[in-house]
Order: structure tokens, then C-alpha cells, then sequence
């Protein structure tokens, strides 16, 4: 069984490779209060079809690269479309 999480892509500057971050609400040992917390994966995208924002779903696979352990699903929601304007 592989791991499948849920994040945010928050690069997309490399071909084929994103960066995606995960989001996690954990209890502090002593305090007993709610701490953020995130986890960095970079993901294998083939198709280059994430770009920054969207919410994707991940699964876990063999080593891609030295930096790559996981690899695109599906892509859950995309981000917002803002048309840049040339400056």
C-alpha cells in the first residue's frame, strides 16, 4: 500500500518536478496546544500539468531523483487564474 496525500503545489519552476507542500495540525507533547506543521515533497509531474496553487493529491514511489518520492495522481482543484500583465 502507498501513501496518497493532499497539498499544495508551491513551485513549478522545474520541468517536470513540483514542489508541494503539506499542511498538518499536531498536539505539542507538554502544552497540549494545536501546532502547524508542514512537510516539503517533490513530486514527479510528466505532463506538466500542475502549476502554483492548485491543490493536488500525491502518492509515494520508488526514488525518481535524489530529491523526488513521489509521484502526481490527480490534480484536485485548480488555483484561481490571474491574467498577468506585461510590464
Amino acid at each position: 500500500m502507498r501513501k496518497v496525500l493532499m497539498g499544495v503545489v508551491t513551485s513549478d519552476k522545474m520541468s517536470k518536478t513540483r514542489r508541494v507542500e503539506i499542511n498538518r495540525l499536531v498536539q505539542h507533547e507538554r502544552y497540549s496546544k494545536y501546532v502547524k506543521r508542514r512537510t516539503i515533497c517533490y513530486v514527479h509531474d510528466e505532463k506538466n500539468e500542475s502549476h502554483k496553487g492548485d491543490i493536488v493529491e500525491i502518492e509515494e514511489s520508488r526514488p525518481l531523483s535524489k530529491l523526488k518520492r513521489w509521484s502526481l495522481v490527480k490534480i484536485t482543484k485548480k488555483a484561481a487564474q490571474v491574467a498577468e500583465l506585461p510590464v
